[in-house]
């Protein structure tokens, strides 16, 4: 006999579930903002130590340039002794040694602030893999937090039996195993490629500063920091990507509309137009999360598979149904020869029967995919 679960107590388990990774995932982000302030500051010291190692190269100039007319004049007043003063002797001496020592301390301070600029781009590069793990781990808690907080939240009722259980394990399995592989390749195609430019500029920074000096150098260094920024942008953007706050707060159209725009300005060769029909209102919160979802996955879908240059969205919010559409006019795909679905298509199908509604995707090569969803509003 197969025994049902108290679904009171695995609800329970999931809520602590989902505070304790809510604490983790805030742990770490601190943690990562922490050393982002740390980056900052950091930087702005090291332009403050290279303007000082630049000083510091040029008073050497200056007093090599004196110890060579110094030793040279001492020379003249050892050659001719007679013809000077005890006085101007003395003085003579005098000079060349004081000249002497404060090229010797000048010679100690360029040696420690270069060792000092040596010491804060090691820790530049530590820190830099610090964020970037740091946003990682926060990509995948969100991942995390995400399934537990809608796909599994109400999953309680659904595991009746053992094989229910094992069945949806592995389907969650899968689900974040996908998640991990595509975070893994925006991550490195994105962030970790623009590091490791980090790394190659920062050595031609060096190289620059010794070759053309620091203003050279100087303006390489924006540069960098521009790259920084940029990798920064890209890693909140895929953020951005698997929970936009504004979903709680503004709802299912403005966020759409921010997240259409924003996907269109990462990919410059495909236009993306938006059409909303209907009267613009807020739905429940499922409702939203889920269509957001489905519309996210068709869009990306087109984006990776398709090779459109067009994309269109069209959203019509009627009194009893949403209907959704998403079209492209990408190359298309047979779909008699698409016998085994991907896990994509699969979760948008199982979305879209939680609500009660409908799914269609029509294509063929060569002209095109077209996805159709119509959802039941609840009364």
């Amino acid at each position: 006999m197969i025994k049902k679960f108290d679904t009171k107590t695995l609800d329970m388990i999931l809520d602590k579930m989902v505070e304790t990774v809510g604490d983790s995932k805030n742990e770490i982000f601190r943690i990562g903002e922490q050393c982002r302030s740390d980056y900052e500051s950091l930087v702005d010291e090291l332009k403050d130590v290279r303007r000082m190692v630049g000083q510091i190269i040029e008073e050497g100039d200056q007093l090599e340039i004196k110890s060579r007319a110094a030793r040279k004049h001492l020379s003249e007043v050892s050659m001719h002794f007679k013809d000077f003063t005890e006085a101007q002797v003395r003085e003579a001496y005098e000079k060349a040694h004081q000249i002497h020592r404060d090229l010797t301390l000048n010679r100690q301070t360029e040696k420690q602030l270069r060792d000092r600029r040596d010491d804060i781009e090691r820790r530049l590069v530590g820190l830099t893999r610090t964020i970037e793990r740091a946003e990682h781990l926060v990509s995948q808690i969100t991942v995390v937090m995400n399934y537990l907080m809608s796909d599994l939240k109400q999953v309680g009722e659904a595991l009746q039996d053992a094989k229910l259980k094992q069945d949806f394990g592995l389907k969650i399995i899968e689900a974040q195993e996908e998640e991990r592989k595509r975070l893994s390749r925006e991550i490195h195609d994105g962030p970790a490629q623009m590091m490791a430019n980090v790394m190659m500029r920062s050595d031609l920074i060096e190289r620059i500063y010794k070759e053309y000096g620091a203003t050279e150098a100087l303006a390489e260094v924006k540069n960098l920091k521009t790259m920084v920024r940029n990798a920064l942008y890209e890693v909140r953007r895929i953020i951005y990507d698997l929970r936009p706050m504004a979903l709680d707060d503004l709802g299912l159209v403005p966020t759409l509309k921010k997240y259409l725009q924003t996907i269109e300005e990462y990919h410059s060769t495909t236009s993306i137009s938006y059409i909303n029909v209907g009267e613009e209102k807020r739905l429940p919160t499922k409702y939203e999360v889920a269509l957001f979802r489905l519309i996210q996955e068709s869009v990306q879908n087109v984006l990776k598979h398709a090779n459109a240059k067009e994309i269109k969205v069209k959203l019509e919010m009627a009194q009893e149904q949403i209907t959704v559409l998403v079209k492209d006019n990408g190359q298309g795909f047979n779909i008699d020869e698409r016998k085994d679905e991907s896990f994509g298509i699969i979760g948008m199908r199982e979305r879209v029967e939680l609500l009660g509604g409908k799914i269609s995707i029509n294509s063929k090569i060569g002209k095109g995919t077209t996805v159709l969803i119509k959802v039941p509003l609840p009364k």
